[in-house]
């Protein structure tokens, strides 16, 4: 009969095997933009193919709450698994910026409660939380805008965009551009909103990238549509 690895143990050989994979450099750019880990993201995908999709060690990897610990966790788990609260727990958990984009983009985007968790966390009054619900909500102007009230969505980012806190903000800019972007209909408007609350006008961007300011980016996007 083959041994089994008891789980314990299991957790601890994972844990020492992404202690080994920390680079102080990896971290010290990383902790710049809030992420407080040090594991090149490459070397960490790796792990997760060789560990394959383990929900149980999922979960333990996420109660440690170590940031590299809880992405491999993403990586590993089983996204339509966790029910509607679970799901709820963890993005309120979840603080650091890239277990927040993760766990949304990875594991909430494909679970089946994903609707009404984007419908609560979108009024939620945290507006980490909220982020995650316009997140949610971009992902739909693009795939399934059907029964989305669009024009309700673009005066919400009107009336509150301007003056929201910086995570906030960045997930109601990249709304409006997804609808500007995708929604012929409703691009002069969000041109327009754009204008006129000047959101991430003037921020920097690397040569070769898109400006997030919405009006150029929509602008951009629009032409290589009709290029392509």
């Amino acid at each position: 009969m083959a041994e089994t690895t008891p789980s314990g143990t299991r957790l601890a050989e994972v844990l020492a095997e992404l202690a080994a994979l920390e680079d102080p450099k990896i971290r010290q750019v990383n902790e710049r933009h809030g992420d407080d880990h040090g594991v090149h993201l490459g070397k960490l995908r790796a792990l997760a193919k060789r560990l394959k999709t383990q929900q149980e060690l999922a979960c333990q990897l996420w109660a440690t709450g170590d940031t590299a610990a809880r992405l491999l966790a993403i990586l590993i788990c089983r996204p339509k698994a966790f029910e509607r609260a679970e799901l709820d727990v963890m993005l309120r958990e979840a603080r650091v910026p890239k277990v927040h984009d993760w766990l949304v983009s990875y594991v909430v985007k494909k679970n089946p409660h994903s609707e009404e968790l984007r419908v609560g966390w979108s009024a939620d009054p945290d507006p980490v939380v909220a982020s995650a619900g316009w997140a949610l909500t971009t992902d739909r102007v693009t795939k399934k805008p059907q029964g989305l009230d669009l024009p309700g969505l673009l005066d919400v980012i009107e009336a509150e965009m301007k003056d929201a806190p910086d995570r906030l903000q960045w997930a109601m800019n990249h709304c409006l551009a997804q609808i500007g972007i995708d929604h012929a209909e409703h691009r002069a408007r969000a041109l327009d909103i754009g204008e006129r609350l000047e959101v991430l006008k003037d921020y920097p961007t690397s040569p070769g990238c898109t400006s997030p300011f919405a009006p150029i980016w929509i602008n951009e996007m629009v032409r290589r549509q009709h290029d392509g």
